[in-house]
């Protein structure tokens, strides 16, 4: 049978839209839901009755059930969520727009628990589904200027590991995915966005931060139907991975990166096991 997909973030030339090719490919039902639906009108024609594009404001909570609903109203329930949509904004620890860390929280991590727990209901009563949560690399390795968008990733990363275990005795698998720097839109705006910094000493790390990005916008490794259709190669596999970081170099970052973690922690060994109480 075709599984029913509910995928976030549907803009052209994306994740999004990158993940419900890959699921149609396959003889799947998508839904998947954008701010902007009629950037995805002619694309979703092709495709027929097999996908509903549906307008869903993540930060906005009354919206969320009345997608959900539209969904299991078209294919009569979710068998696969895939929370994809998100944004990255830079700026330093001390000086960030408090407003903008606070709307990137609650895009990149309160909208995917929203999401998350107007699903489960439907999965828990059929005993099966999946939720696919799409995490960083900045998700496992942090960086200067990125700071505030690795800690919304990271917190999926943490939530992601302790739904896997509630949900697995009622049928449910969860992944979690890493992507690093893949060809969609993502760094589009960093060209136009100039460094916006309160205080003056981090503006030269921020504009390197932000050259990178442009120097980088349109020439990532990643190829999104790539790594999209990677996922789905990982959900088959028996038994599938509790996460997929994609990408050669997001690769040999999050290795490079986990190893020196483990060095650090053995190094500090001896001064952990003195903590507790003498037996």
């Amino acid at each position: 049978m075709s599984r029913r997909w509910f995928i976030t973030g549907g803009t052209p030339g994306g994740f999004g839209v990158a993940f419900a090719e890959a699921a149609l490919e396959t003889g799947d039902r998508v839904v998947l839901t954008s701010r902007r639906p009629q950037e995805l009108a002619t694309w979703a024609e092709e495709f027929g009755d097999r996908v509903l594009v549906v307008p869903l404001e993540l930060t906005d909570a009354a919206q969320v059930p009345r997608a959900v609903r539209a969904a299991e109203e078209q294919f009569g329930g979710i068998d696969v969520l895939v929370n994809n949509a998100g944004r990255g904004w830079y700026g330093s620890i001390e000086g960030m727009d408090e407003s903008a860390l606070r709307a990137m929280f609650e895009l990149n991590f309160f909208a995917v628990l929203s999401l998350t727990r107007a699903v489960l209901p439907g999965m828990r009563t059929r005993g099966s589904g999946w939720i696919v949560n799409v995490s960083s690399v900045a998700g496992l390795v942090s960086a200067p200027g990125f700071g505030y968008y690795s800690a919304t990733k990271f917190a999926i990363e943490a939530v992601t590991d302790a739904l896997r275990d509630e949900v697995a005795p009622q049928g449910i698998s969860v992944l979690t995915v890493e992507p690093g720097a893949f060809r969609t839109n993502a760094y589009a705006g960093f060209a136009n966005e100039p460094v916006a910094e309160a205080i003056p000493d981090y503006h030269d790390m921020l504009e390197q931060v932000r050259a990178a990005f442009v120097e980088m916008d349109g020439v990532q490794p990643g190829d999104p139907r790539r790594g999209a259709r990677a996922v789905i190669a990982a959900m088959a596999q028996d038994p599938p991975p509790r996460r997929l970081v994609l990408g050669n170099s997001g690769y040999d970052a999050v290795v490079d990166a986990l190893e020196r973690t483990l060095a650090d922690i053995r190094a500090g060994e001896g001064l952990s096991r003195t903590a507790d109480f003498p037996r």
